[in-house]
């Protein structure tokens, strides 16, 4: 604690002042009745390849809306509020479909019938596509359709190893954010079909952890028995990039089994080894750093360093018109400064064993009374561990609110502490309780209505002329420039994709000292 405040006192104003965030939101589209619409991604929502706000993530039906950087939190939550509005607009005029509040998918159909997504002819467009078909091979479709919220942040002057020890105490700590913030603990009996869980029954065609907080980040959500055998470590960017080399370059059996090909000629993913692409790669937080056209983002990473951190945890929040508010985004800049500030020793193979156990165990049982977890090989109370957390963050707030004016950040920390002491009050409880009370514990009826109830409102805030030609010009803007990208092609899509996947193109060269590809 010491530490801490010796470093934070060693942060000026000024440097508070520069923290800068944007959001990536992923929803799925859905029909009335709560099923997945299987309809392509709408024309009036321009290019999902090249517009700067509005594309798709692994399914056509699965919308992704992207807000610029932001050193202001409200003008950050102004602009995804906008990018909601213009989108409902265009889906409101092409027919009743909306967008899903939860981060657990709507009424699915058959693995096989929900659409990946397209973006056109160009080699990276097909690319992006083939990419998405091999993820649907190795995990199926159905968990690729589980949406959340990711929070990009950085900080003036920091530099690689400093994120890197941010991250190792992130991923230490990420199970209180799981506590706080998981709104999934249930999900439509559609998504588990065939699989085996250990979720219980509850309604109508619902399945539920009674205690859960975030069935996404638990077994059932991102998780892969292949990637299961990775442990990458974060001690530096030598090791991690190592890491990921390895996984990018080492041939994997199964995917081998798979083929780039099928016997028809059609591509089947972009490469057999263990992970095709750096974003197949599966966490809680990632080192990002923004890259130039066609370059890989490990090669990006070794050239240049890191420039900020992907949190990729967050759940959904169907009682925010967005997903999200201002009192949870100010949380998580305290969070992340003290998981930036705080000591951070390096990881190792058992406690990224530890990691995962806890942030299992938290997804899928985190409201139980007197759950423990692991520290150091020792049980700690869950409720424990978060209140020492949160006892630490205090003089980061207050360093926060001197810098920015106000007492936001205290109130944001002030109602952690409040909901870490009754868990009745958190988003997991409230999804629970509003299924029990309103919709006869079904998961589907309470999200629908939820969906309904904030298209709704999004469509009866004030929306200006001026603001729908911005966007539309956007659009027109963007579609331009993926016509321009498909005739500028000349490449056979095949030799794209070798020189694309090639371990030159990840910028190997040799290590200093004696780093290892795997922990």
């Amino acid at each position: 604690m010491k530490t801490l405040k010796k470093r934070l006192a060693a942060l000026p104003a000024q440097r508070l002042q520069g923290i800068r965030r944007g959001i990536e939101k992923e929803s799925l589209r859905s029909q009335s009745d709560g099923k997945l619409a299987l309809t392509p991604h709408p024309a009036a929502l321009g290019s999902a390849l090249t517009h700067p706000h509005i594309t798709t993530d692994f399914s056509e039906s699965q919308l992704e809306l992207i807000t610029g950087v932001h050193a202001d939190i409200e003008a950050c939550l102004a602009e995804l509020t906008e990018v909601h509005q213009y989108t409902y607009r265009a889906l409101s005029e092409a027919g009743d479909e909306m967008m899903w509040v939860s981060s657990m998918p709507c009424g699915l159909p058959s693995d096989e019938t929900i659409p990946i997504g397209r973006y056109g002819t160009s080699n990276v467009g097909r690319a992006k596509s083939v990419y998405r078909m091999g993820l649907a091979h190795r995990y199926g479709r159905r968990m690729q359709t589980i949406s959340g919220i990711h929070y990009n942040w950085s900080l003036p002057q920091v530099t690689s190893d400093e994120y890197f020890a941010l991250i190792r105490n992130f991923r230490r700590h990420a199970f209180l954010l799981l506590y706080l913030f998981g709104a999934s603990p249930a999900v439509c009996a559609s998504f588990v079909e065939g699989r085996p869980h250990a979720l219980q029954p509850i309604g109508e065609y619902t399945m539920h952890m009674p205690h859960g907080t975030s069935l996404r980040m638990g077994r059932l959500g991102y998780q892969s028995e292949a990637q299961a055998s990775l442990f990458v470590s974060y001690n530096g960017l030598d090791g991690y990039a190592a890491s990921l080399a390895d996984a990018l370059t080492r041939p994997y059996a199964p995917y081998e089994a798979i083929g780039i090909r099928n016997l028809g000629g059609e591509y089947n993913q972009l490469a057999t080894t263990l992970l095709q692409i750096e974003n197949e790669f599966y966490g809680t937080i990632r080192p990002k750093r923004v890259i130039f056209p066609g370059e890989r983002p490990l090669h990006a990473l070794r050239e240049r360093g890191v420039e900020y951190v992907e949190v990729r945890l967050m759940d959904l929040d169907p009682f925010e018109p967005v997903g999200i508010n201002a009192q949870t985004m100010r949380f998580l800049d305290v969070f992340l400064l003290h998981c930036l500030l705080a000591d951070s020793p390096p990881d190792s193979r058992d406690e990224i064993a530890e990691m995962k156990h806890n942030q299992h165990l938290t997804a899928e049982r985190g409201r139980e009374p007197g759950l423990a977890l692991q520290r150091h090989g020792r049980p700690v109370a869950l409720a424990d561990w978060g209140a020492e957390i949160l006892e630490q963050c205090r003089p980061i707030a207050a360093a926060l609110d001197e810098a920015f004016g106000g007492e936001d950040h205290a109130r944001a920390l002030a109602a952690a502490q409040a909901a870490l002491a009754a868990p009745d009050t958190l988003p997991s409880a409230r999804v629970l309780a509003e299924m029990a009370a309103r919709h006869g514990d079904s998961f589907v009826a309470f999200t629908r209505e939820r969906s309904l109830a904030t298209r709704e409102a999004l469509l009866a805030l004030p929306w200006s002329a001026a603001r729908q030609a911005d966007f539309e010009r956007l659009r027109e803007d963007s579609v331009r420039e993926q016509e321009r990208i498909e005739a500028a092609d000349t490449l056979p899509f095949e030799a794209y994709r070798e020189q694309y996947v090639s371990p030159q193109r990840l910028g190997l060269r040799p290590l200093r000292g004696d780093v290892a590809l795997a922990i």
